[in-house]
Order: C-alpha cells, then structure tokens, then sequence
C-alpha cells in the first residue's frame, strides 16, 4: 500500500518533470574539459543539455551515497562487533551445563 502511494505521489509527478525537462532541453550544447582552449575537439563533447542534466544528478547521487556509506562505517563496525558478541554468548550460553533450579521441595505422600 505505502509502494503503491509512494509510486503515485512521487515517482509519478518526478518522471513527468524530467520528461518534461528532457523535452526542453534537447538543443546539443558543447561540454569542454579544457578552459585554456574552448575550441579543442578532442576534450570537447556536444550532446543534448537534458543528458549532462541527468549525468550530473547520476553522478551526484551515487557520490552522496558513497559518501552516507562512508560515514555510516563505524555504525556498520559496531554492529558487526556486537553481533558476533551475541553468538558468543548465545555458543556459551548452550554448551554451558544445566544449573540447579535452587533447592526442591519434598513431594508430597497423598
């Protein structure tokens, strides 16, 4: 159900925008990767505006992902350490003999 509303509330008016941004923005425009001569062909690419859009959201996306994952290692670590702290406890807890319940009470003769 929250699948479903998510993919209607979100996803839907999302796609619509970048389809529409797409669609806008189809004119090739020149993307070069050296500053002292614009004009070099070799390090210059002419693609659409809408795919360097969508490059750099992609590139941005996994860069911020890369970088929660980051920082979200020592969690991980501290996780890892206190899982294998528990089946520790849990191995020694089932190997360990069966202790006395405490004193017993004499049955009754009726």
């Amino acid at each position: 159900m929250l699948n479903r509303f998510m993919l209607i509330v979100v996803f839907v008016p999302l796609a619509i925008m970048l389809i529409a941004l797409a669609v806008a923005n189809r004119e090739p425009v020149a993307f070069t990767l050296d500053p002292f001569n614009p004009g070099n062909p070799a390090l210059t690419l002419t693609l659409p505006l809408f795919i360097f859009l969508f490059l750099a959201l992609a590139i941005g996306m996994i860069v911020g992902s890369m970088a929660t994952w980051v920082k979200q290692g020592r969690h991980r670590k501290l996780a890892r350490q206190r899982g294998v702290e528990a089946e520790n406890l849990r191995q020694s807890i089932s190997r360990a003999p069966a202790a006395p319940q405490g004193p017993t009470l004499p049955k009754s003769t009726n």
